[in-house]
């Protein structure tokens, strides 16, 4: 073999194995979008978020695949995605958070129309989300690679209370760093710290009395890491307020 040919066999496989270690940590999966440009469609999804747009999210966001979903504990993680192997690929990539379920159409094959079916790993973006990473949307469907990330928010975690007077439902929302809370307990001024429940989503519920007594909320997310935010509601909190505690930094 001429030296020549042995240069450019060299450069093809150190392409191969630079743009291997390129993709270390990150997965494959498929981006549709749903809704339009104004995003209007995204609100109010199996997270248990409200309004995106008052709440912080905007429109980065996503539903998620039943295999990324995870029943719900997946709400509020962050990925990057970047489109690939497709002639309607956009250069650069996006940030979102998982904040909506994609559910399983079992009447449609997985390659036709059944992009959320098990096992499929799959991201349904928000429309503003999708043209971000295509040249053009109507193609409908493209492949991604993945990863998680931490996720950057501004100002502290969120507890939105509701309930009524037998249980109460703390809504957990914009939090940091990993997202995605998979514990919380809750301290009243006359309690020991009290587990709760995941109800749905990020919505955390206990049947404790705690009505008239100063609350303290301890969130737990994925990567382990604790944070504490000492009474963060106080004596006279009520039902619908939604009070901003300490945040993972």
């Amino acid at each position: 073999m001429s030296l020549v040919a042995l240069f450019f066999l060299f450069n093809i496989v150190y392409g191969i194995v630079v743009a291997a270690a390129d993709r270390v940590g990150w997965d494959t999966a498929h981006a549709t979008f749903y809704g339009d440009m104004n995003a209007n469609e995204t609100m109010y999804g199996a997270c248990g978020y409200g309004n995106l747009f008052e709440q912080g999210y905007g429109v980065e966001t996503a539903a998620l695949s039943t295999a990324l979903f995870n029943s719900g504990s997946t709400c509020g993680a962050c990925f990057e995605l970047e489109c690939y192997e497709s002639k309607y690929c956009a250069q650069g990539s996006i940030r979102i958070t998982a904040t909506n379920f994609c559910p399983p159409n079992p009447a449609k094959p997985n390659d036709n129309g059944g992009w959320c079916n098990p096992p499929l790993k799959h991201f349904d973006l928000s429309m503003p989300m999708f043209v971000k990473i295509t040249t053009d949307y109507h193609v409908g469907i493209v492949p991604v690679h993945f990863r998680r990330v931490p996720c950057v928010k501004r100002g502290g975690i969120r507890f939105q209370m509701q309930g009524n007077p037998w249980w109460i439902l703390v809504l957990v929302y914009n939090v940091a760093g990993a997202g995605d809370v998979t514990a919380v307990s809750v301290k009243g001024e006359k309690t020991g710290w009290i587990t709760m429940d995941r109800n749905w989503g990020q919505n955390w519920k206990t049947s404790y009395q705690l009505q008239g007594q100063s609350l303290s909320f301890q969130v737990t997310t994925s990567n382990g890491r604790s944070v504490q935010s000492i009474n963060v509601a106080p004596a006279n909190w009520k039902f619908g307020q939604t009070f901003q505690g300490s945040q993972f930094s």
